[in-house]
């Protein structure tokens, strides 16, 4: 025993010393390690189900943006179904505006001329027919039908506006346009192209008509050529009752070839 304390007091103090200090470091490094050990247990169960919390919500949002994508597709197929139907809007009223000023139904503005028909001041001879001095129907449709050859596109006399269906009729005294009684002296005006009152004179049928009326009757006729001729829009009732549409030689379908001719 007393060989055993010797020894023992015969190592040097500092050899004790480190020899405390190695143990006490490896119980520290054991006890960290027993001690990392759960936790890195925890960790590894812990990040499982935030992985696949995460893949989840990865993969909603790729349902989401594939619906995204086709609701844009859905959109843009009705704005361009929207765009079609208002071309075709558009281009049923231009083809409406179109029939309701061929009707009559609009009013329009436009170059033209004024021409004013008024009765004779000459007296009527003891052999002649008063009724030749005074302005009638007959010289009205006569002035109208020369002005639609000429290249008028509306008419109307003393605000009367003509259309396909209008009539000019001698009532008594009075001509009757359209259901309106009117009197001279009558101003009919016309829109059409600017050279229209150069078209009118060139007629043959309208020179002869003013050489007749005013040359041997003295019926007033004078014109103008105003920078706006306005003509109002008709203000009666169209009233279609034999009439029917008829298609447009453009739109008819086209007559099969006969049997035998070549393609």
């Amino acid at each position: 025993m007393s060989f055993v304390t010797a020894r023992i007091r015969a190592i040097p103090s500092w050899q004790i010393t480190l020899g405390l200090a190695l143990l006490a470091l490896g119980f520290l490094i054991a006890a960290q390690l027993a001690a990392e050990g759960p936790r890195i247990r925890y960790t590894t169960q812990e990040r499982s189900p935030l992985v696949e919390a995460a893949l989840g919500q990865q993969n909603q949002q790729q349902d989401l943006k594939t619906r995204i994508v086709a609701l844009r597709a859905s959109i843009q197929q009705i704005e361009e179904q929207d765009t079609g139907a208002a071309a075709r809007t558009k281009d049923l009223n231009a083809r409406l505006e179109e029939a309701r000023i061929a009707a009559g139904l609009i009013q329009l503005e436009g170059t033209g001329i004024v021409l004013k028909l008024e009765d004779s001041t000459q007296p009527v001879p003891p052999d002649g027919n008063a009724a030749d001095y005074l302005v009638t129907a007959a010289d009205l449709r006569t002035a109208v039908t020369e002005l639609w050859q000429a290249g008028a596109e509306a008419i109307a006399i003393n605000g009367e506006r003509l259309t396909t269906t209008s009539a000019i009729i001698d009532i008594g005294g009075s001509v009757l346009v359209n259901v309106a009684y009117l009197a001279g002296p009558f101003e009919i005006t016309a829109i059409g192209p600017p050279d229209l009152f150069d078209r009118l004179s060139a007629s043959p049928g309208f020179a002869e008509f003013v050489r007749t009326r005013r040359g041997s009757f003295g019926i007033g006729i004078s014109w103008a050529e105003p920078g706006t001729v306005a003509v109002p829009a008709f203000a009666g009732t169209i009233n279609l009752r034999e009439s029917h549409a008829v298609v447009s030689p453009s739109d008819a379908p086209a007559a099969p070839a006969p049997s035998g001719s070549a393609p």
